[in-house]
């Protein structure tokens, strides 16, 4: 006989559906903590840089110190950062103003002593009259300019400068040409821009050095060689484009050849990156972090340098001292979770992890217990009970465990090697005649809110579907018929068991039409998806509900043969 025990078949108590209420919350408590192992909130930036510094101020401050060359870094930046307009025009406002009080300092971005050599000369005063900055290595084009400089660095004290002087004598030069010959005005300035560097000490001690140790690995070899070669084409490339004080702020800020190098290349492309780079820089007083962040992640870094620049100088900080890209698929998260993910940082991730699977234990084991037709609940202090709770905990971790995969995009993540040199580009699927077809997508594990919306769909018809073969098991299970009819209504419901898979395939299918059609934003993640959703939830009814049932009304048949009776009377 099959047991009937009433307490199996009632529908969930009170204190289930409070369970699963609370285990929901738990839920959505955990998915409001803004706290990742490797990104991080866009709501930590916020109140990181709230009561902070903006790029407005920051500028002020430098036109305060009669520095406007690096106040017209801050500006750009803030520009490139897509600031209020309020702020950017108030900054712009003050540069004007200085500009028509100090027109002479505008060309130089600044004042300083060791420039006099270059501001008496005709070029110098010209530009002084408009008021407008200008590249530093514009000053160096006229051979009366140089000559001036070199005469003033020709008495310096410092070892250094000496030895770049001397590296001016050379004649293997690569692929300059000799500064005593003609046509070598670019070596030649080069050289006398990186002697007035030294002699200001303009430079970080780390970068001093290595300038120090490959001029005299040149003079020693007789020749320039590719590792000073490439230093020179970068400050070739930062000269062309900085005034005098913007070069030296920023020199002041690099400590690595790495460093040196990528804002070399950033200098010869220009654009937004180059902006927002500097003045990400100039916020921190550092360009090491900038440049490293920049490096470790260089997919989109100009969009998180962005909203870190947008909050202010403690955002920046915030997001360099991190080291993560931005997280941008989080849910608005309450003020002291945010308060205490800023301060403990380990504490918050522990309570993230914790809460999700608190919430998931209750979940699970509040629908198993409420949804169980293959027997009865299990009692207290029971080996059923134990094996209850060890399977709803195990579920719980495994559930954590997708939690965690949804909820951090890039985990798992490593930074594409960087290519130098010439690459090929070879589009595909494109008309060729027509450039505005061709598309190049980047790889992300990032979903955005449209995938999401689609994956939860399709997740609330797969739920749907398992509450209705699980409904069609309570119903045959309460029909007071013999164990084999049971077993046959079983096999004739399998297509309706299958419901799961069916309405997989058509979400997916629809989804790929819809796509092709141009109804919707191609996303093969959300179309395929439903696929996956499908088999879970055929696999789950099949194996943990549809078979034990069909055991017990096997077995059942089996004992009432063996004790002689009717099989098909059987109950």
């Amino acid at each position: 006989m099959i047991p009937n025990d009433e307490t199996s078949r009632r529908a969930p108590t009170f204190g289930a559906g409070l369970g699963l209420a609370l285990g929901l919350v738990l839920l959505l408590v955990a998915w409001a903590v803004p706290v990742h192992l490797r990104s991080l909130a866009p709501a930590l930036l916020a109140q990181a840089g709230a009561e902070t510094p903006a790029l407005a101020d920051l500028g002020e401050a430098r036109l305060d110190a009669a520095q406007p060359g690096p106040a017209a870094l801050l500006l750009a930046g803030s520009r490139a950062a897509g600031l209020d307009g309020a702020e950017t025009a108030r900054l712009q406002n003050s540069l004007q103003a200085f500009a028509k009080r100090e027109p002479a300092l505008m060309p130089w971005g600044g004042e300083d002593p060791f420039l006099l050599p270059l501001t008496r000369q005709p070029a110098a005063r010209a530009a002084a009259a408009r008021g407008e900055s200008v590249p530093v290595l514009r000053f160096f084009v006229t051979a009366e300019a140089r000559a001036s400089l070199r005469d003033f660095l020709g008495g310096s004290r410092s070892a250094a400068v000496r030895d770049t002087l001397e590296l001016l004598k050379l004649k293997n030069t690569g692929r300059f040409v000799p500064a005593t010959q003609p046509g070598g005005q670019t070596f030649d300035a080069l050289g006398l821009l990186l002697a007035l560097l030294q002699q200001g000490e303009h430079l970080t001690p780390g970068l001093a050095k290595i300038w120090r140790e490959e001029t005299r690995a040149a003079l020693a070899r007789g020749e320039i060689g590719p590792p000073l070669e490439g230093l020179l084409m970068e400050l070739l490339a930062l000269g062309r484009r900085l005034d005098w004080r913007q070069l030296t702020a920023v020199a002041a800020l690099v400590d690595t050849r790495a460093s040196w190098t990528e804002l070399g290349r950033l200098a010869r492309a220009g654009g937004e990156a180059f902006d927002l780079t500097l003045a990400a820089a100039m916020v921190d007083n550092s360009a090491e972090r900038v440049i490293g962040f920049r490096l470790r992640h260089p997919d989109d870094p100009d969009a998180d340098l962005r909203l870190a620049l947008l909050n202010g100088q403690g955002a920046v900080r915030l997001l360099l001292a991190r080291g993560v890209p931005v997280n941008r698929q989080n849910a608005p998260a309450p003020g002291p979770l945010v308060g205490l993910t800023l301060r403990h940082p380990g504490w918050a991730l522990a309570l993230r992890f914790a809460l999700c699977v608190g919430g998931a234990y209750l979940v699970l084991r509040t629908l198993d217990r409420g949804l169980r037709v293959a027997a009865p609940a299990p009692g207290p202090g029971t080996k059923d009970a134990s094996m209850f709770h060890i399977r709803s905990g195990v579920l719980a971790l495994v559930a954590t465990g997708a939690f965690i995969l949804a909820t951090e995009p890039y985990l798992g993540r490593s930074a594409p090697p960087r290519i130098e040199g010439l690459t090929l580009a070879m589009p595909v699927l494109g008309n060729l005649t027509d450039p505005a077809t061709l598309k190049t997508i980047v790889p992300s594990f990032a979903m955005d809110l449209h995938s999401l919306l689609a994956i939860a769909l399709f997740g609330a018809l797969q739920i749907s579907m398992y509450l209705i073969c699980l409904a069609k098991i309570r119903s045959l299970d309460a029909l007071d018929l013999p164990p084999l009819v049971k077993l046959r209504l079983m096999e004739n419901e399998e297509n309706l068991f299958d419901g799961g898979l069916y309405l997989g395939i058509g979400g997916t299918a629809t989804a790929l039409v819809f796509q092709v059609l141009g109804l919707i934003e191609p996303n093969l993640l959300a179309a395929y998806s439903s696929n996956l959703l499908g088999i879970t939830c055929v696999a789950l009814i099949k194996i943990r509900h549809v078979r034990p049932f069909k055991t017990r009304l096997i077995l059942a048949a089996q004992e009432a043969i063996v004790a002689g009776g009717d099989p098909g009377k059987a109950r």
